[in-house]
């Protein structure tokens, strides 16, 4: 059985009044959400609301748009991602990224997508570290019993819920304490993303994850808490709601959620 580690221990995530811009144009206004450690957060709420932008200030990715810029913190166990000792490699290690469409390097074999973070991290591993490691991934990404005879082929020439929990797994492999997924299930069929979703549940007791999902039902079954996000009449998205998702679901305080929720609108 593998022995290497996957992740360290999962991290509080705490955004404290959050606003954003892409040059004058604001997209997000003091937004303030709890991730707690080792449970699913889901991100709800109709298209261009802005929690992929959120999402992406979250692991230091909005400053790579060059008219982007942000107010407010992102702490990490306490810590702000944005303080500025804190290189955004360091960051982006400990707070991994899965996005809407499976990207595996198409040419890189299974094996070398699994292991591609850790030059960007500085680990070293030995032949024999590292065999544990992509199966150890490939274990907790639900992928292991379909490619285990064909790691040396490429990425590439996978299914695209395959190539998806692939990227999970090289995700996994730098240890991250928290997993954010941009929507990471829309381009796949049903079958797919069930078992994205049973990796998802299987997962979140190792790492925390947040997840931006348009699917209700889907925000239903995987996710422990829910923030609604909305933007108004060409106002900045802000969150109008958040809890737990049973309460959520179940007794929303605001109509908006409810309308919201049960496709009433968005």
């Amino acid at each position: 059985m593998p022995n290497a580690p996957i992740t360290a221990d999962p991290a509080d995530l705490h955004a404290r009044a959050v606003s954003a811009w892409f040059g004058e144009r604001k997209v997000l206004d003091r937004v303030s959400l709890a991730m707690p450690a080792g449970q699913v957060t889901a991100l709800i709420g109709p298209s261009g609301c802005g929690k992929s932008t959120f999402l992406r200030i979250l692991n230091r990715m909005h400053e790579l748009v060059p008219s982007a810029s942000l107010a407010g913190e992102v702490l990490l166990d306490g810590v702000d991602v944005y303080a500025p000792q804190r290189r955004f490699t360091e960051v982006r290690a400990h707070v991994g990224m899965v996005f809407q469409k499976p990207n595996p390097f198409p040419a890189m074999s299974i094996y070398d997508n699994v292991t591609a973070g850790l030059k960007l991290t500085g680990r070293r591993l030995s032949r024999a570290q590292k065999d544990d490691l992509v199966e150890s991934c490939l274990i907790k990404a639900g992928l292991w019993n379909e490619v285990a005879d064909r790691l040396r082929q490429p990425g590439g020439a996978l299914s695209g819920g395959q190539q998806q929990r692939l990227c999970i797994a090289r995700s996994l492999a730098v240890s991250p304490r928290v997993l954010l997924m941009d929507e990471p299930c829309s381009a796949l069929d049903p079958t797919s993303t069930r078992r994205i979703e049973e990796t998802i549940r299987e997962l979140m007791h190792e790492v925390t994850i947040v997840i931006v999902t348009h699917n209700m039902q889907q925000a239903a079954r995987i996710s422990d808490r829910c923030a609604f996000f909305l933007a108004e009449q060409g106002t900045p998205g802000r969150i109008v709601e958040h809890g737990t998702t049973e309460a959520m679901f179940g007794a929303p305080t605001d109509p908006r959620t409810a309308d919201y929720i049960h496709g009433r609108f968005g």
